[in-house]
């Protein structure tokens, strides 16, 4: 009887697992240039590594930045510039990659946004995005006391969230 408990009680602790962060670089440095056209307002496309087997494509427009999440081939664009402010922007200098049992779940971004009408005055937000084979924003994490830490819980419970969409 105690190996069945025993077994009964490794299942349950292997449930209880907290999820875990990994992190790579957005920065130009540590991505590869894929794109670069200067005419216009100009337009750049870099891509940096991932983890489980996810890459991000980095992209800049008209001093705006958007992500472009790919894997397998696959491109699912998260649609920053549009879903979370369409105001010039920038993202953080790192991704934080939300693993659950060893497989990335979620991704939680910074993402800095100027105010349409004074652009000197710069908003943080911590923007989440669930993986899996529909990446998309599900949460705007606003400013504020413990940030990282909800930014953290939402990405935790990515199942059935529904994505953002542009307002």
């Amino acid at each position: 009887m105690r190996p069945i408990w025993t077994a009964l009680l490794a299942l349950a602790s292997a449930g209880l697992a907290a999820n875990t962060s990994l992190y790579t670089s957005l920065e130009p440095g540590a991505c590869r240039n894929l794109v670069t056209d200067p005419s216009g307002a100009g337009f750049v496309r870099d891509l940096c590594g991932g983890v489980g087997g996810y890459q991000l494509l980095v992209e800049e427009g008209d001093l705006r930045q958007n992500v472009t999440v790919r894997r397998g081939g696959v491109q699912t664009s998260l649609e920053l510039w549009s879903v979370v402010g369409s105001a010039f922007s920038s993202l953080g200098s790192r991704a934080e990659w939300r693993l659950g049992a060893g497989v990335p779940v979620a991704l939680i971004l910074r993402y800095n946004l100027s105010d349409p009408v004074e652009a000197s005055k710069v908003t943080s937000y911590l923007v989440v995005a669930r993986l899996g084979t529909r990446p998309c924003v599900i949460a705007r994490i606003a400013p504020g006391p413990q940030q990282n830490v909800r930014a953290r819980q939402v990405a935790d419970r990515v199942a059935g969230q529904s994505c953002l969409r542009a307002p």
